[in-house]
């Protein structure tokens, strides 16, 4: 098992702020490996639209949280927390006494929230419930979807940042609307982060860039392979920004122009998302990321951040 009071400096920022880079650094200095907290890097064979790190890379870091389920298959936080315990234990052990904290590095917030066991769990997934409410929301939208979570869960929409989002919906109905942060004391503080904040107009430009760079190094046809050896996407990998994009090309749906167009607008939104979720839920100490500030640079402030406050306990 993952060793009892694993601790981790936890980095989290927008989506193209640079994160991999940073804590990829930091891990080498640190002599430490990084466990990723993103949803879509989850997924074997979602490489390129999903920006992890290469194979270079990981031959010089230890990388957890990665290529944990096939794609076609449904996944939930906690198969991930399952899946980083098990490639924690799969890790050569540092000397008695001597195990350096992890750098925790990522942008979905529910999995970086269960990591830092900073919110209250959620009870197990409801495959059950979970089927008969996307056939729901299938027959009849959204609205029907929200009109059987009120008949099941009464008040559950008004606990949601996000009513119109199926997912969030049909989770909170399996939690039978019980809010995320019920039974923590009021002056309980809130896990510690530092955090990644960068320019927004280079982040913008980051965003097209990476953008681009999926398409143009390979991402059609990384869904042409899946298609050809008759892998379907679940529902949760379909999301992967870029994939549904690279899919709507290859049925003929979109021409390549509105395929970027879309993918890059909608990790636009994604950043804006995840800058809004780590201002509310972490105590997150902001470090500024300009469009001149290299790797090193930021990490030696991201650095001096972490040890100013210490590191916290993994709840694996």
């Amino acid at each position: 098992m993952a060793e009892p009071g694993l601790r981790a400096f936890a980095l989290v920022g927008p989506t193209a702020s640079g994160k991999t880079e940073v804590a990829h650094r930091l891990a080498i200095e640190l002599r430490t490996a990084v466990v990723s907290a993103d949803a879509m890097a989850v997924y074997r064979r979602l490489d390129i639209g999903t920006a992890k790190p290469g194979p270079d890379l990981r031959r010089e870091v230890p990388y957890v949280g990665l290529d944990l389920a096939d794609p076609g298959h449904a996944f939930s936080v906690h198969d991930f927390l399952a899946g980083v315990r098990k490639q924690l234990d799969s890790l050569a052990p540092a000397p008695a006494g001597a195990t350096p904290p992890l750098v925790l590095a990522g942008g979905t917030g529910l999995y970086v929230s269960r990591l830092l066991g900073g919110l209250d769990p959620s009870p197990p997934p409801d495959p059950a419930l979970r089927r008969r409410l996307e056939a729901v929301v299938a027959d009849g939208g959204v609205a029907a979807l929200q009109a059987e979570a009120e008949r099941l869960a009464p008040g559950v929409l008004d606990r949601l940042a996000d009513p119109r989002n199926p997912r969030r919906i049909i989770r909170a109905v399996e939690a039978r609307g019980r809010p995320e942060r019920a039974g923590r004391a009021e002056d309980e503080r809130r896990p510690f982060a530092v955090g990644l904040l960068p320019d927004r107009t280079w982040l913008a430009r980051r965003i097209r860039e990476r953008v681009d760079r999926m398409f143009d190094c390979g991402l059609l046809e990384e869904m042409r392979t899946l298609r050809r050896e008759g892998i379907s996407l679940s529902p949760t990998a379909a999301r992967a920004i870029g994939y549904a994009e690279a899919a709507a090309v290859l049925e003929g749906r979109m021409d390549l122009a509105a395929a970027r167009e879309r993918a890059a607008l909608r990790t636009r939104q994604l950043a804006r998302r995840q800058m809004t979720w780590f201002r509310h839920q972490l105590d997150t100490a902001w470090v500024e990321v300009e469009p001149d500030d290299g790797p090193e640079a930021v990490a030696g402030r991201v650095r001096e951040r972490w040890e100013g406050h210490g590191s916290v306990r993994l709840a694996l």
